[in-house]
């Protein structure tokens, strides 16, 4: 995962399933119970070195995909 900001200024958690993406990357098991823990310690911002709250709804989305397609994602490359 990296951070990424949005158009309105908002920093965002993007999976990067091709691990090409600009940025400092922070890992995270596929697990959304990893993922609640670490929101609950905000480990992203520190991880990532971005201050404030990261927004993980597309991660959330990209769990419960993982979640319902047992094969998981493709990574890219």
């Amino acid at each position: 995962m990296v951070a990424s900001t949005t158009g309105t200024g908002t920093s965002v958690l993007v999976v990067d399933t091709g691990r090409r993406m600009p940025g400092r990357g922070a890992w995270l098991h596929p697990d959304p119970h990893c993922l609640e823990l670490a929101e609950r310690r905000r480990a992203f911002g520190r991880a990532l070195r971005v201050p404030g709250l990261l927004d993980v709804t597309v991660v959330r989305r990209h769990l419960e995909a993982s979640e319902q397609d047992p094969t998981g994602p493709v990574p890219e490359g």
